[in-house]
């Protein structure tokens, strides 16, 4: 075929990934989002099939039959464990800010930064020769359909176009935890075109060459060197191959830097792993359907004639004169490449600079206490182009590798070594998840070792040829010592080189991790981490987490480390959003979080709060790693790990506060059971006027009491000019109290009478419920903590924005939740939670808390003016009365409706209905 028409099929088909991953962009953009979605996420997931799966499988299955399934089966086994395992993963990274497998590792083991680059090293050399592979992949097909041989060049441009792709849509910003939607649009497209171009090819061998399954493999068998491949041990495949292959393909499902990016970073709804559980694998199943096909009708038509059984799935359809096909099947192949090529180059380039490359420059005396803050502008542009300078080194280091070694090697065998490579992080990472004892000690130690392990095992027979290293190296041993045979190390023979290479790494890997880890007791910051990680679905806030910063650190150098790496704009949300979280977080004297100009000068020095170091500290690890953002911000605060004193010190204090605390919970329990005295009293006045209209003399009585209590102290004052100051001074704040308290009653018997009259209005918009809730959430989280009630969100964001009065929708949130707050039992035991989901034509809202309940006689009474239920266990044990009743009315005004479901000691759960569409309103309202 044509060089030039395969050339430029090749650069047509990157030009499409080119265009989709454009128009993702620009949707992006306009907050319309093309990946929001569990079937795009299960797809782009699918970059797990590589040049591997469409050349390598038919290769391994034309010689060693059925054993190419086990590095599939084995992700289809973990699969359903994904729910607890791979969910955890992204509830931790999402907390934590944490962008790839080297962010995870470092930041669970104290944030070393010399832990980080170490699973970087593992992560570029693990993983270069298989970048190489999809580089053979490419160039060996193109040879075959042009019938060139090498097709060195065009797998040199191509690359070199993927480097191009790569550096536009997925290191266009310095913060690594920006989501790259045009990226994942793009791989889920080319999983769909290698998926159906694959069933192509296997369709046009199966029914086109053959005439169905039956005829391929009856034809096989009547082959002796075939038949051996029906069975699982038929071609040599021992029981500890089969588990090696399953336990590499579960790693690296997982693992894989490409993997940890698509699953783990790109992810935006927890619930798309549901959906992704088993469409994935079925995925797998599908694409593999038709591999012994094709394999067995290779060798059948094309066996002796020279052909490298990984070209098979080219070799076919251009024997049979269909070149059409062969150059589908082709684009199919480059497709499957430059989706892996490109996720891994991403995920790679993060990973060097964060951890090899800002590890060192934030210790530069620049970084020191008298940096100027244009320096953090240009950390911040050095992170940037080092990502883009790693994308072309990580590439030029594999197409360097394929053209020096990689050349010689079966596909399937440089995957294999590369799988085996990243199962070194297993140990680690579930130690990390599961286990507090683990250390940095023992975690670096276990994969220094298991990494050794691999090269000598694995990576140095590849290395044994002409003008290399010798072959007495595999039969004498390393310096002619026979326990030092790479594939019989310490006299362990019998094994296949691969479940060889993978028991001695994880033997030492493993061994290491638990005994350094149980001989050395983790430091301050790793047990914080570990209870970070292990605890992640209890977590803790963030005002709970500031042990690990102390001293005065000038606000303005905190401004300007953040403006330097997130710009002006997101650095004005962020503050801005921790200002709306924790008001007092922000001194008086610089309460505006807007950044605009340079920071005040020394002369104005303002203290930061350790919440905002902590604040800052996330923000940044998305953009330089656990490690790196840690090491930066102890530059500019000066800060040292905490000592054994100051935790004293802490305890202390948190014990006075608890005593503060429990002073002030008898004093509510006092003014409760006053309240309650009052409340009777009013109860007695009501039932003494029945026949008067119930709102009026309600509204009458409500508005007396404040004023009653402030007369009566105002004429103590008055009539006793001697009393103790003490005494006087509470007088006087009872009296404003009871002022505050009048404006309210006021302020909400106006609003009431507006919803009823018929003359409030909606200023109707796009609202985003997540948004919303989020917000009114932060409203009442300090009443909530100080209560020591939990407070649970699940509320998605992909759900439809309601054609809604934001302000109004904020009301009827806050309303519900301090009601909720109020019924809760405190002192840890309450529990609230936050649920939405979509019905027909409309979005369901749930508050739900396991308050004392509702008797079910008055559920249809708490929604009327004044309505106070007889047990304490009511929604609002205090407060006007008014608060449901003008929910009620927003509800309605939204042509919705709201009912609670409850029985007494059962708890509670309010319900309120909106629908997505805004009708003419009926009546009054």
């Amino acid at each position: 075929m044509n060089k030039l028409l395969v050339v430029g099929f090749s650069f047509g088909y990157l030009a499409l990934l080119f265009g989709v991953a454009y128009a993702a962009e620009r949707r992006s953009a306009a907050r319309k989002s093309l990946v929001a979605n569990p079937y795009v996420y299960a797809l782009s997931m699918a970059v797990y099939c590589t040049a591997w799966t469409y050349y390598g499988s038919v290769g391994r299955a034309a010689h060693a039959g059925l054993s190419f399934v086990g590095i599939y089966v084995g992700p289809t086994l973990l699969a359903p464990v994904w729910w607890l395992v791979l969910r955890k993963i992204i509830r931790v990274c999402r907390q934590q800010r944490l962008t790839s497998i080297a962010d995870f590792i470092s930041a669970r083991y104290g944030k070393n930064a010399a832990l980080g680059a170490l699973v970087t090293g593992v992560c570029v050399l693990g993983v270069v020769p298989y970048i190489a592979l999809q580089i053979k992949g490419i160039a060996a097909s193109f040879g075959v359909l042009t019938g060139s041989g090498a097709g060195g060049p065009t797998a040199l441009y191509t690359t070199g176009a993927l480097a191009v792709f790569t550096i536009l849509f997925g290191v266009r910003s310095v913060e690594a935890t920006e989501r790259h939607e045009g990226m994942v649009l793009a791989v889920a497209v080319e999983s769909l075109v290698k998926l159906l171009a694959f069933l192509l090819m296997g369709a046009f061998v199966t029914f086109g060459l053959f005439h169905g399954f039956a005829d391929v493999f009856d034809q096989a068998a009547a082959v002796p060197a075939l038949r051996q491949l029906f069975t699982l041990r038929g071609a040599g495949t021992g029981p500890a191959e089969w588990a090696t292959l399953l336990v590499l393909g579960m790693s690296a499902v997982l693992l894989l830097p490409r993997q940890f990016q698509v699953a783990v970073v790109e992810n935006v709804d927890e619930d798309h792993l549901r959906k992704a559980m088993w469409l994935f694998p079925l995925y797998l199943i599908v694409i593999n359907l038709l591999v012994l096909p094709v394999a067995f009708g290779g060798m059948l038509r094309l066996g002796g004639r020279g052909f490298d059984a990984d070209t098979f799935v080219l070799a076919l359809p251009l024997a049979a004169g269909h070149p059409g096909l062969a150059l589908l099947t082709y684009l199919r192949g480059l497709s499957a490449a430059s989706g892996m090529i490109i996720v891994e180059t991403i995920a790679l380039s993060v990973m060097i600079s964060n951890h090899l490359l800002m590890p060192l420059l934030v210790r530069v005396p620049a970084a020191g206490p008298a940096r100027p803050a244009r320096w953090f502008a240009y950390l911040g542009r050095v992170a940037l182009e080092s990502r883009r300078l790693a994308v072309v080194l990580v590439l030029l280091l594999a197409y360097a590798y394929y053209a020096a070694v990689g050349r010689q090697l079966p596909l399937v065998n440089t995957g294999l070594v590369s799988f085996a490579a990243v199962a070194q992080f297993v140990p680690a990472v579930l130690g990390a998840l599961y286990w507090k004892g683990g250390t940095r000690r023992g975690a670096t130690a276990g994969l220094l070792a298991g990494f050794a392990l691999w090269f000598f095992t694995l990576v140095l027979p590849t290395l044994v040829g002409p003008g290399r290293l010798p072959a007495s190296v595999l039969s004498a041993g390393v310096g002619g010592v026979a326990w030092l045979r790479p594939e019989a190390l310490f006299g362990l023979e019998g094994l296949d080189p691969l479940s060889h290479g993978l028991f001695w790494s994880w033997f030492f890997n493993i061994g290491l991790y638990v005994g350094l880890s149980l001989a050395w007791a983790p430091t301050a910051l790793e047990r914080r981490q570990a209870d970070v990680f292990v605890d992640v679905f209890s977590r803790r806030s963030l005002a709970e987490e500031v042990a690990g910063w102390q001293g005065r650190t000038p606000l303005p150098d905190v401004r300007a480390l953040l403006l330097g790496f997130l710009g002006k704009r997101r650095t004005n949300q962020a503050l801005r959003a921790f200002a709306t979280r924790f008001p007092d977080a922000l001194p008086a004297a610089a309460p505006a979080p807007v950044v605009s100009g340079p920071p005040p000068g020394p002369q104005s020095f303002v203290s930061a709060d350790p919440r905002l170091l902590t604040y800052a500290e996330k923000l940044l690890a998305g953009t330089l790693g656990p490690a790196s953002a840690r090491l930066l911000l102890a530059s500019v605060a000066g800060a040292e790990e905490i000592s054994y004193d100051n935790v004293v010190g802490i305890l202390k204090e948190s014990q006075q506060l608890l005593e503060a605390n429990r002073e002030l919970q008898k004093q509510r329990r006092q003014l409760q059971r006053l309240t309650d005295e009052l409340r009777q009293a009013y109860d007695q006045l009501q039932a003494l006027d029945q026949q008067k209209d119930e709102f009026l003399y309600t509204v009458t009585h409500e508005l007396r009491t404040p004023l009653t209590s402030i007369r009566a102290l105002a004429e103590i004052l008055a009539d006793n000019p001697d009393l103790d100051a003490a005494e006087r001074a509470n007088f006087q704040l009872t009296i404003g109290r009871e002022a505050e308290r009048l404006t309210r009653l006021i302020s909400l018997v106006l609003d009431l009478e507006k919803y009823e009259s018929g003359q409030a209005t909606l200023a109707r918009g796009p609202v985003v419920l997540a948004a919303v809730v989020a917000d009114a959430v932060a409203a009442v989280q300090q009443l909530a903590r100080a209560r020591g009630i939990e407070l649970r969100v699940d509320v998605p964001a992909a759900l439809p924005t309601l054609p809604a009065d934001r302000d109004r929708l904020m009301q009827v949130l806050i309303n519900l939740l301090s009601n909720a707050v109020k019924a809760c039992p405190p002192g840890g035991r309450g529990r609230i939670a936050v649920l939405a989901w979509p019905a027909a034509d409309a979005l369901l809202l749930c508050v739900e808390d396991n308050g004392k309940g509702i008797s079910p006689a008055e559920h249809h009474l708490i929604f009327d003016k004044f309505f106070q239920a007889q047990h304490q266990a009511l929604r609002k044990p205090e407060g006007s009365g008014l608060g449901l009743a003008i929910t009620r009315k927003i509800v309605e005004l939204h042509q919705g409706r709201i009912w609670v479901e409850s029985a007494l000691d059962r708890g509670a759960r309010f319900f309120v209905e909106l629908p997505l569409s805004a009708k003419p309103p009926a009546g009054g309202f």
